[in-house]
C-alpha cells in the first residue's frame, strides 16, 4: 500500500507518474467582457504595474485599473500628429522601456500623410503623475515612406535581449508589387531590430545580419514577412511568434526559438504560407522558414491576429499555449509546442463580437483580448478540471481549479467504503485527511485558511487513487 503519511518531492512525482494517467481534454475558454466604450482599441500593454494601457486608433493612450475602469484623462493624446488616412493606418503600436519605471521611456508606432509612412517614436513619462505622458517629449527614432495606405505592420516590441523589434508591413497594395519584402535595401515587409540605449537616435546591435554587410539594410533582423500586425516574444523562453497577415488564401504563423540567428527570410511573396505564390526569381525553397501552423479562408477567416503564449496562473491548463484569433470570423485558436518540437493545433471555437484586433497581457500574464468595436475581452480558462484513469473513464471533476476559498469534488465511480481525501503541500506534509462515507459523490473541501500556492489532493477510493494538482490564491 501507498503511505499517505509523508510524501519525498521524488515520491510525489512517482506518484503522479505511476498512479493515474492523466489525459487533459482540449482546452476550452471563454471571454468575459472587462471594459467597455473604448475608441477602436488596436493594442493592450502593460509597464509592470496592474495597469493596462490601450491604444486607441485615433491617437490616445486609455489606462485601465484591474477593476477594468476607464481613466477619463488619455496617458497619452497626440491626435494632433496621427493620421489615418487608410483603414490600416493610424495609431498602431505601444512598447514600454524595460527600465520603464526607472527612465519613464516609452515607445509608439503611428502613420502620418504627406508623404504617407511610419513613425517610431520615443516618448516620456511625466515625472510627477504617472498616470500623464508628456506629448511634447517626443524624439522621433526612425520614419519609413509607405507606398501605399495598408500593410503597415505596427507592433514593436522589446525582446529578451533588450531591443526594440519593429514589424514592417511589405508597403501595400497586393501581391508585393514592388517584391519589397524580399529586397535587403528596402525595411518594408521585415522584422527590425534596433539599439535605442546607445546611439543618437539608435544604434545597430552587432549581430543583426546586415550590421556589417553592405548587402542589406543594418536594421533589418529577418525578410520575407507580408503584414505582420502582431508579434509577441514568450515571457518564459524568450522564443517569438509572428503572426504574419496572408494575401487570398492563408494566414501564418513563424515561430523563432530564442538564441536564433538573424537573418531568416519567412518566404513571402514567394510563398504565402506553404503555398508557392510568385516563385519567379525566387530562391530553393530550403532557403526560406516555412509557418509552423497556417490556415486557410474558409468559414469566413479572413485576417490572423496573433497573440501570446499564456504564463499566467489563474488556468494551469493553459500554460503554454499560445493564442491567437482570426479578425473577421471571431474563431480563437491556441497552438502547443511538444517536448519533441512537434506543435499541436486547438479551435476553441467562433466568439460573438468579432473584430478581434490586438491581444495583451497583464503583469501576471493572463491574456486580454481588444475588440475593434471598443470592448476588452479577458481571456478565462475552464475552471472545471477533469481527469481520466488507465481504462478512458472520467471518473473525477475538481471545480473551481485555481480557487480562492474551497474546491468541489465530484467523483463518479461506483466504490464501496467510501472515499478518502488527502491533501498535501509540496513539502509532502498532510494538511487534510477525511474519509467520506459511501454514496457522498460531492465533496465540498473549504481551503480559506490555507496559504496560497500549489496543494496536491489525492482522492482514494476501493478502485484507484487519483492525484490532481489544486491552486489556491
Amino acid at each position: 500500500m501507498t503511505n499517505f503519511k509523508k510524501f519525498t518531492g521524488w515520491s510525489i512525482l512517482l506518484y503522479l507518474f505511476l498512479g493515474s494517467v492523466y489525459i487533459m481534454a482540449q482546452p476550452t475558454v471563454q471571454l468575459e467582457v472587462f471594459a467597455r466604450r473604448l475608441n477602436k482599441p488596436v493594442d493592450i500593454e502593460n509597464m509592470g504595474d496592474d495597469r493596462l494601457f490601450v491604444v486607441e486608433k485615433n491617437g490616445k493612450i486609455r489606462i485601465i485599473d484591474p477593476m477594468g475602469n476607464i481613466q477619463q484623462t488619455p496617458f497619452l493624446d497626440i491626435t494632433d500628429r496621427v493620421q489615418i488616412g487608410g483603414n490600416e493606418m493610424g495609431f498602431l503600436g505601444l512598447a514600454f522601456h524595460p527600465n520603464y519605471k526607472e527612465n519613464g521611456y516609452f515607445y509608439v508606432n503611428y502613420t502620418a500623410l504627406s508623404p504617407r509612412r511610419t513613425i517610431i517614436s520615443r516618448f516620456e513619462r511625466d515625472s510627477i503623475n504617472p498616470d500623464k505622458a508628456l506629448a511634447n517629449s517626443e524624439k522621433v527614432l526612425l520614419v519609413i515612406e509607405q507606398p501605399f495606405s495598408n500593410h503597415n505592420g505596427g507592433c514593436i516590441k522589446f525582446g529578451p535581449d533588450g531591443y526594440l523589434y519593429i514589424g514592417m508591413g511589405d508597403g501595400g497594395s497586393a501581391r508585393d508589387p514592388g517584391n519589397r519584402a524580399q529586397d535587403p535595401k528596402v525595411l518594408l515587409g521585415k522584422m527590425l531590430r534596433i539599439d535605442v540605449d546607445h546611439g543618437d537616435p539608435y544604434s545597430i546591435p552587432p549581430s543583426n545580419p546586415y550590421a556589417k554587410d553592405t548587402t542589406g539594410l543594418a536594421e533589418i533582423w529577418a525578410m520575407g514577412l507580408r503584414n505582420p500586425w502582431r508579434f509577441s516574444f514568450d515571457r518564459k523562453t524568450g522564443d517569438l511568434y509572428i503572426a504574419d497577415v496572408g494575401q487570398n488564401q492563408v494566414e501564418e504563423i513563424d515561430y523563432e526559438p530564442y538564441g536564433t540567428p538573424g537573418g531568416r527570410n519567412y518566404g513571402w511573396r514567394c510563398y504565402e504560407g506553404n503555398d508557392p505564390f510568385r516563385t519567379n526569381g525566387c530562391s530553393d525553397a530550403s532557403d526560406y522558414k516555412f509557418p509552423v501552423h497556417q490556415y486557410r479562408h474558409v468559414q469566413g477567416h479572413c485576417s490572423i491576429t496573433g497573440g501570446y503564449v499564456y504564463r499566467g496562473h489563474q488556468y494551469p491548463e493553459l500554460e503554454g499555449l499560445y493564442f491567437y484569433a482570426d479578425f473577421c470570423s471571431g474563431f480563437l485558436g491556441a497552438l502547443e509546442r511538444k517536448q519533441d518540437s512537434t506543435w499541436s493545433q486547438y479551435d476553441l471555437g467562433f466568439f460573438k463580437g468579432y473584430t478581434y484586433a490586438s491581444f495583451g497581457e497583464n503583469n501576471q500574464g493572463e491574456l486580454f483580448i481588444a475588440g475593434l468595436g471598443g470592448e476588452i475581452y479577458r481571456l478565462v480558462g475552464d475552471s472545471t478540471l477533469t481527469t481520466y484513469d488507465k481504462k478512458g473513464r472520467t471518473p473525477l471533476r475538481i471545480f473551481p481549479n485555481p480557487t480562492q476559498d474551497h474546491v468541489s469534488v465530484q467523483y463518479h465511480n461506483a466504490h464501496k467504503g467510501g472515499l478518502l481525501l488527502t491533501l498535501y503541500n509540496l513539502q509532502g506534509e498532510i494538511i487534510y485527511r477525511q474519509r467520506y462515507p459511501e454514496g457522498k459523490s460531492k465533496i465540498d473541501l473549504w481551503m480559506s485558511d490555507y496559504a496560497a500556492g500549489i496543494y496536491l489532493l489525492v482522492v482514494k477510493s476501493d478502485l484507484e487513487s487519483i492525484v490532481v494538482k489544486v491552486v489556491k490564491h
